[in-house]
């Protein structure tokens, strides 16, 4: 089911009061998604060197980028385990961005696409995000459940055994 204009529009209200467009170049949000109905969707893993270093994940889903920052990287191995804080909704463009977001601004400094490709959802419910990835440089299965006992946006991030 695709989401209305105005729809897509609340989905982004947060992303869009927390930046000045005459000043940094991240895209605004003008684009609809593609097809909802396809299997796989993007996802991208940007690098970005802000006030600490970071990787922001983002999975396309309802004419968004559902996004989180992952501050330690992905896990590479079973038994990593890393804490993913939700953030706000993206542009779908977002996933082309890489430049550096200017002093003064939110998360100002350097954006670098650091892996990106398609993913297959498996499972998105309140308790538990299930997906596969099929990037450059990774690709597998990968699983997200809450920290609701460290507050609403914290999620657990883990390559479960294949």
């Amino acid at each position: 089911m695709s989401k209305s204009k105005e729809s897509l529009q609340k989905s982004l209200q947060d992303y869009h009061e927390k930046r000045d467009f005459s000043l940094t170049t991240e895209p605004s949000g003008n684009k609809q998604t593609t097809d909802p109905n396809k299997t796989s969707k993007i996802f991208v893993i940007q690098e970005h060197h802000a006030r600490k270093l970071h990787y922001d994940f983002r999975l396309e889903r309802d004419g968004v980028l559902k996004s989180w920052a992952i501050p330690k990287g992905f896990p590479q191995t079973p038994a990593d385990k890393r804490l993913a804080v939700e953030t706000e909704d993206h542009p779908i463009e977002y996933a082309d961005f890489e430049g550096t977001i200017p002093t003064g601004q939110y998360g100002a400094g350097k954006v670098i696409i650091w892996d990106k490709g398609t993913y297959v959802e498996k499972v998105w419910e309140t308790k538990m995000i299930e997906f596969i990835l099929n990037g450059k440089r990774l690709q597998g299965r990968y699983v997200m459940v809450p920290l609701k006992k460290y507050g609403e946006k914290n999620w657990l991030l883990l390559k479960p055994k294949q």
